[in-house]
């Protein structure tokens, strides 16, 4: 498995011996209690291709499940975050989307936040595996759980159809702009279609002119309108898209924050943005939560969080 971005804050641990450390993982919990500093100093510090490796010496040599014995001896968000580090990306966030769907209510903005900001080779594996995992058609689980516009853009974005390339074509920039303009701004009522055309379909490059070339036209920034124009999910939805495209690391150092600002914590986004990102683009969220809020992450999740939960966060987040 090749490496997943350079901008993590976990890379691979040198003199790996995935035999070593699954007999350390297995030694950590035997007996009476659990020797969890153990498992955050082997897990927190490999790699997800290193993980896996692990997993498959601890079966081969213990004939046990490591996932499964974790659980048995791990609870609440500290065990999250274990059994989050022992997925592969695409499995995570299957099991994630998994979770948002079934039972009574969605969790929508879960399926926002992984939807809007995965690649397209990102989201084909997603889908794969959620048939695997689930023996169910990701695409008609959503469709199931969620209606109008809304469900048309999450669609949208799940056909893992967007313009990768780089290309930049200015007549169709003002087009673009111009048609964006008069589906929203320059109308009384919405045509979220054309929102949807144009902010699920182009390539990054391309969007990032429409919207200086929106701004020219309506004299306001993408976001402002779209906060005008819309309400609920489906303005969060088209909101997340538009700042993934600007910025992939403050989308989530956004999320980052807002998950732990005020009286409680959203745990559920915390663990989730600190698994899925800590081998990607860590060190890139962290800068922009930085200059965003003015405080490290770091602090921020030492003042928010406890425990062993608090202890591999922190490992996770890579120091201040």
């Amino acid at each position: 498995m090749a490496a997943l971005g350079t901008r993590g804050t976990v890379t691979a641990a040198a003199g790996f011996n995935a035999e070593a450390d699954a007999k350390r993982l297995s030694e950590a919990m035997k007996g009476a209690g659990t020797n969890e500093a153990t498992i955050i100093e082997v897990l927190a510090h490999r790699t997800i291709a290193q993980r896996q490796s692990i997993k498959d010496a601890y079966k081969k040599t213990l004939g046990k499940d490591l996932g499964h014995d974790l659980c048995s001896e791990l609870s609440g968000h500290f065990e999250k975050v274990v059994v989050g580090l022992l997925m592969t990306p695409p499995v995570y966030d299957a099991h994630e989307l998994r979770n948002a769907i079934k039972g009574a209510g969605t969790d929508e903005a879960c399926l926002i936040e992984i939807l809007a900001s995965r690649t397209n080779s990102e989201l084909k594996s997603l889908k794969d595996c959620y048939h695997q995992e689930y023996n169910r058609n990701l695409e008609d689980d959503i469709s199931g759980d969620t209606s109008g516009m809304f469900r048309r853009v999450l669609v949208s974005l799940l056909t893992a159809g967007r313009d990768e390339s780089t290309t930049v074509n200015e007549a169709l920039v003002k087009q673009d702009a111009k048609e964006i303009y008069e589906a929203g701004e320059a109308r009384w009522g919405t045509d979220e279609v054309k929102f949807l055309t144009v902010l699920c379909v182009r390539n990054r490059n391309h969007l990032l002119r429409v919207f200086d070339e929106y701004q020219k036209i309506s004299g306001r920034d993408i976001e402002e309108s779209i906060k005008r124009e819309m309400s609920g999910t489906l303005e969060e939805v088209f909101l997340a898209i538009v700042r993934c495209i600007r910025s992939r690391p403050s989308f989530f150092a956004e999320r980052l924050y807002k998950s732990m600002k005020g009286l409680g914590t959203t745990d559920s986004i915390l663990v989730r943005v600190m698994v899925s990102r800590c081998e990607i683009d860590m060190l890139d969220i962290k800068a922009e939560f930085l200059k965003m809020y003015g405080k490290t992450l770091y602090s921020f999740i030492k003042g928010d969080t406890s425990g062993d939960y608090r202890k591999i966060l922190l490992v996770l987040c890579g120091g201040e």
